[in-house]
């Protein structure tokens, strides 16, 4: 009975430090998922080629790679609440670079701010990560992912609405005005276009310094992981991250994942379009991307570890996206835009 009681009592006790996570992953979705709108845009407003419109996506997951083992050093000394809290902060000065991009429109100054913010957001995901992960049994860490990943996603899916509206709307009707133009109007339209981020990246950068300064009060517990050893008689058997296969299988799974994640969310407006999709119209398609993985998160919510197991949860996802990239190769059109959805 006292054991019981102590396992509803840490579910109480959990619940507020779940939602403030929650609201991390939210944050960090929203920033992350209005690639979707920005390819399009920045290939408009600075007259990119399609490899160089893909760079903002470049320039995001780059700093991730540059950035994730300074990241788990700095958390090592200054703890996750800080590490959260940094995070934010330079996330913030990522989106204030956007300022001065707009200004002189110019391509380069735009990826050093979304490579600032891959940065701030590589800092937070480290910390947010293994925390929600900690705060709570093991058997149910799957559960609290697909939680976070539900707060991710809804926030991309929005983020990709307000964005596509502000930065996409009307976009093809520039196009086409482009080419008819003097030069001088040209840039005068090119300019007016640059300038519609100034007002979102500062609302952006305002909140993201508020929430910066407001994590270091809220209501963290201080968690670590459990060590995990193997030992015969005393010894310890694995003294390297080397010897765990399982973490080497994690890694690459990850890699795979977060590689088609990406495909499908970030690429697939300026994908919609070079099938003949409008702008007006392909705006959605990042959304639709996040609301199917919003609806199988709440799968994972409703049946780990209740009904079906944490590594049979995974082998089945395994299973059903080399299906769709099966039909995805396979298949063009309309139909083949929604198979990207669904992978």
């Amino acid at each position: 009975m006292t054991h019981t009681t102590n396992q509803s009592t840490a579910k109480k006790n959990n619940i507020i430090p779940i939602v403030i996570i929650a609201g991390l992953f939210f944050i960090f979705g929203f920033v992350t998922w209005i690639n979707g709108a920005l390819i399009p845009f920045m290939k408009t407003i600075n007259e990119l080629t399609d490899t160089q419109s893909y760079f903002v996506a470049t320039a995001s997951y780059i700093s991730f790679v540059v950035m994730a083992l300074p990241a788990s050093y700095i958390l090592k000394k200054i703890g996750y609440r800080k590490g959260m809290s940094l995070g934010l902060i330079v996330m913030a000065i990522g989106a204030l670079v956007f300022i001065p991009a707009a200004e002189a429109r110019t391509y380069w100054v735009f990826l050093a701010g979304i490579f600032i913010q891959g940065m701030g957001m590589t800092l937070l995901q480290t910390a947010a990560n293994p925390y929600i992960t900690i705060l709570g049994p093991i058997e149910s860490g799957a559960k609290r992912i697909a939680i976070m990943g539900i707060a991710n996603k809804v926030a991309g899916a929005l983020g990709s609405l307000i964005f596509g509206a502000i930065l996409l709307s009307g976009i093809d009707e520039i196009k086409d005005k482009l080419s008819t133009v003097s030069i001088e109007e040209k840039t005068q339209l090119l300019d007016t276009m640059a300038d519609s981020v100034v007002t979102p990246y500062i609302v952006m950068a305002v909140i993201l310094v508020l929430l910066g300064l407001l994590i270091r009060k809220a209501p963290l517990p201080h968690v670590e992981a459990e060590p995990i050893e193997e030992s015969i008689k005393g010894e310890t058997t694995k003294t390297s991250i080397f010897q765990f296969p399982h973490l080497w299988l994690g890694v690459l799974t990850l890699f795979v994942y977060v590689g088609a994640e990406v495909i499908a969310g970030d690429t697939i407006i300026a994908y919609g379009i070079s099938l003949g999709f409008s702008a007006e119209d392909a705006k959605f398609f990042t959304t639709f991307t996040l609301m199917a993985m919003v609806a199988t998160y709440a799968l994972g919510v409703f049946l780990i570890p209740k009904y079906i197991s944490q590594g049979k949860a995974l082998r089945i996802s395994a299973i059903l996206g080399i299906i769709f990239t099966i039909c995805v190769l396979f298949t063009n059109g309309f139909q083949n835009n929604y198979e990207v959805v669904l992978l």
